[in-house]
């Protein structure tokens, strides 16, 4: 009788954002239709592969504590872990130096050998040499145009994340995309639209459009509106009920894109619109072509063309420079904006940013002071918007069933993973008939904390 040959077994490990989680989905599908088995038993595989997160120090940090938890497993002898690959960003940031910063590891993968994924696990099987495969032709990082479609998804299979673009062109003072991600550059409407259809026709019902900067899409094609021009058209495939946009640079909003959102009954009104600061000397200094003025016009015209438009942005505090005066005039804009949600960070200084290298830098202590207080501002905010919805009856998209009598969802209004939940409570009297998928009518019946409380109709 023929022995039959033990499956290579590998487990892996996604980190940071919605972008890497895409990269991720797509390494997942060659794995598997390479052959091998995906394992959650992470550290006891054959394999592990680590897409890794370098955004900022945190990121970073928690990147370096899984590849190190990874190593120890390696050298565990009751641990039976083979090889250890690193891909993602932390490669990319470190360049061929990334085997002497995390030294044991049997592989480094950039970002645009991340369809290689496959061969380079069987090279690692095969040799005790490690294998470094990046591409450092040109000092920007990455700067092809990657394929996303054929994804094994790792977000519920009734929504996805749709990559429009790759890179950025910005050079703003604190950040290191450019750097890691290279050059901004717009997939071609067609290839767009046939990952969409292809999630689709899968499944999804809620796409969430992402990009370094949506708005700035199809510039560099030379397209007119781009983004508004994208948008039409996905929102004419079959099938589709929301459409979510994600991470708009504000200086890139155009009347036809605000009219083409306001009208579309697909495009949800859901605007992520990361500001960053409200001061007209700091936003200077961090070289962002926004003005206090500009921005305060773009959210009244957005709120006079949707009325209902649920905003989120994501602001810094603490940046060099960052004086009592300007907080001040950050906390009285949020204030007034009443944003819906609101992510607020530390500054943090990374390494070969313009930002790092200012001589005025905020004491940790202070940006923590101002950080605990800004999100103490936005509780309340958030708080009082719950409780002025109590009553509302809404449409809301099911994402787990936790048992007979409970459910987990949202409304348009929260985006997934980020935001907060529709915690959906189902009375004894009605047998439950909810499935992860499906929107469902529901009323708004109370908050608790963030989420909202809500009992289908």
């Amino acid at each position: 009788m023929v022995k039959k040959k033990r499956q290579i077994t590998v487990g892996f490990v996604s980190l940071g954002c919605p972008k890497n989680s895409v990269d991720s989905e797509r390494m997942l599908a060659e794995i598997v239709e390479a052959g091998f088995a995906i394992t959650p038993e992470s550290y006891n595989a054959d394999v592990i592969v680590i897409n890794t997160c370098a955004f900022i120090a945190p990121a970073q940090a928690e990147s370096l504590e899984v590849i190190m938890d990874a190593l120890a497993s390696k050298a565990d002898p009751k641990q039976r872990l083979g090889k250890v690959i690193v891909a993602g960003c932390l490669p990319e940031k470190l360049g061929r130096n990334a085997l002497g910063e995390i030294a044991g590891v049997d592989a480094v993968i950039g970002l645009d050998k991340r369809d290689n994924i496959a061969k380079i696990i069987r090279q690692v099987l095969s040799s005790d040499r490690p294998v470094v495969a990046l591409d450092e032709s040109d000092e920007q990082g990455c700067n092809r145009i990657l394929d996303d479609r054929t994804r094994l998804l790792i977000t519920p299979g009734h929504w996805a994340y749709l990559r429009i673009s790759e890179g950025c062109n910005h050079r703003c003072s604190f950040c290191t995309i450019p750097a890691i991600r290279g050059r901004f550059r717009s997939k071609p409407p067609e290839l767009v639209l046939a990952e969409a259809r292809e999630l689709v026709s899968a499944g999804v019902v809620e796409l969430n459009v992402i990009a370094q900067d949506t708005t700035f899409y199809g510039c560099d094609l030379k397209m007119q509106d781009g983004l508004a021009f994208l948008v039409e058209k996905i929102g004419e495939i079959p099938s589709l009920t929301w459409i979510r946009l994600m991470y708009l640079y504000p200086a890139g909003f155009s009347p036809r894109l605000i009219e083409t959102i306001a009208k579309s009954e697909r495009i949800v009104h859901y605007l992520d619109i990361p500001l960053q600061h409200i001061s007209d000397d700091i936003l200077k200094s961090m070289r962002r072509p926004d003005t206090k003025d500009r921005i305060i016009k773009l959210i009244e015209d957005l709120r006079s063309a949707m009325p209902d438009v649920v905003l989120r942005t994501t602001l810094i505090v603490g940046y060099p420079g960052e004086t009592d005066k300007h907080f001040s005039e950050l906390l009285d804009f949020v204030r007034w904006a009443e944003f819906d949600a609101l992510g607020c960070f530390r500054f943090y200084p990374e390494a070969g940013t313009a930002a790092a290298d200012m001589s005025n830098q905020v004491p940790d202590e202070i940006k923590q002071q101002r950080l605990d207080e800004m999100m103490l501002c936005q509780q309340e905010i958030a708080f009082a918007k719950n409780r002025s919805r109590i009553g509302d009856r809404i449409t809301c998209l099911v994402d787990s069933v936790e048992s007979k009598l409970s459910a987990k969802g949202r409304f348009y209004g929260q985006a997934p993973e980020i935001d907060s939940l529709c915690l959906i409570e189902y009375p004894e009297r009605r047998k439950n008939t909810l499935e992860s998928g499906r929107f469902i009518p529901a009323k708004v019946i109370g908050s608790k904390n963030y989420d909202l409380i809500v009992e289908p109709i």
